[in-house]
């Protein structure tokens, strides 16, 4: 499939971004990694060329800027990551090459509180979420205002955070899901898991994102 890549800066912190856009593409799915991980990170850049691949544009963005990245407490600082995927759902909103393609969030680690967040608070614009191996829970009294239809993935081997997400899923009130991806720890390292993520990934966001009511009345 024939796509384009490029650099975007994003928000009054500058962020780095990444922006491919398939031809015709179908959606668009922001991607926010939190702790040990960036949008240069083998497995997001796996993930997202998988996406792609299936029709969807991605931004891939770092949520801290390289100096605040340098702390390590801002990984767990979710109003913070919270208020870095709003800037980049309104970035979305304004350019031209985006502003029509209906949006998904997926979250990692932290930055899967961060999304949750961002889509309570912009619940007409987030379709989707999808969190791999992440902390919903840390999105605490924001979960029962998100609207997104969310599905939480986690490894079937990564215990403490399947109980994690499973006291989320239950205070969540859209419409959810929990997958536990069989003989996966919490990276998604051992053969094929990360593959798994990718194909239940790709169903929710297909099934549940629907096109913007401006380009459907086109």
């Amino acid at each position: 499939m024939s796509r384009g890549s490029a650099c975007v800066i994003i928000g009054p912190a500058a962020l780095e971004g990444t922006l491919t856009l398939p031809e015709r593409a179908r959606g668009i799915v922001l991607f926010a990694h939190g702790s040990g991980s960036s949008r240069l990170s083998p497995r997001n850049q796996h993930v997202a060329r998988a996406l792609e691949d299936r029709g969807f544009a991605t931004l891939l963005l770092d949520l801290l800027t390289p100096a605040e990245a340098v702390d390590s407490g801002n990984v767990f600082d979710i109003e913070l990551l919270a208020e870095r995927v709003s800037d980049a759902i309104s970035w979305v909103r304004a350019d031209s090459r985006t502003h029509c393609l209906p949006l998904g969030l997926f979250g990692a680690s932290t930055g899967a509180a961060a999304v949750l967040v961002a889509a309570a608070r912009h619940p007409e614009t987030v379709g989707a979420v999808v969190s791999r191996g992440g902390r919903p829970d840390l999105a605490a009294e924001f979960l029962p205002a998100v609207r997104a239809a969310t599905l939480l993935i986690v490894g079937s081997l990564d215990h403490v955070v399947i109980k994690l997400n499973r006291q989320a899923l239950h205070r969540l009130s859209c419409v959810k899901q929990i997958e536990l991806v069989g003989g996966a720890t919490h990276l998604f390292e051992e053969p094929g898991t990360l593959d798994a993520v990718v194909e239940l990934a790709a169903r929710w966001f297909g099934h549940h994102l629907a096109p913007r009511a401006s380009v459907a009345a086109s």
